[in-house]
């Protein structure tokens, strides 16, 4: 099955990338309680927006951000009905792929704290202290 999966880059408010908005929608502000106006911001507009398509739907997305020192990935998302094959993973690493040559392959991420292992089968590194982000205990990453 997974070798179903595509990962794509979509532009913003594509129909894919609408998907991908929703699909956030039910993950963090349904599932997870993150407010609205804490999931969707400004960094939205300027983001490269990447989505998952199995089984003709978006089952997983995540967002791209070329900060000044980093690529950060953010807003990692899987369907309920996709967690556990991998999903999170194959996104990344063509997130990773596309964009290494953008700050010289030097990546960031905030990992919800109960998903560190992924980002570390991934290369990603914790550090500094546990914080809350929309109540949810975080750390910081990197991989450079």
């Amino acid at each position: 099955m997974m070798n179903d999966v595509v990962i794509l880059t979509v532009p913003l408010f594509s129909t894919l990338c609408n998907e991908g908005f929703k699909l956030r929608r039910e993950v963090f502000i349904a599932e997870q309680k993150v407010p609205p106006d804490e999931e969707f911001d400004t960094y939205d507009l300027t983001a490269h927006h990447v989505v998952a398509l199995a089984a003709g739907e978006v089952c997983g997305t995540l967002r791209v951000l070329h900060a000044e020192e980093h690529v950060k990935i953010g807003r990692v998302a899987v369907a309920m009905a996709w967690r556990g094959q991998g999903i999170a993973s194959r996104m990344m690493d063509y997130a990773m792929t596309e964009h290494r040559a953008a700050r010289g392959n030097r990546f960031y991420l905030t990992a919800q704290s109960d998903k560190v292992g992924l980002y570390e089968r991934l290369g990603f590194v914790a550090y500094g202290d546990e914080f809350l982000d929309a109540g949810i205990p975080h750390l910081a990453m990197k991989n450079y």
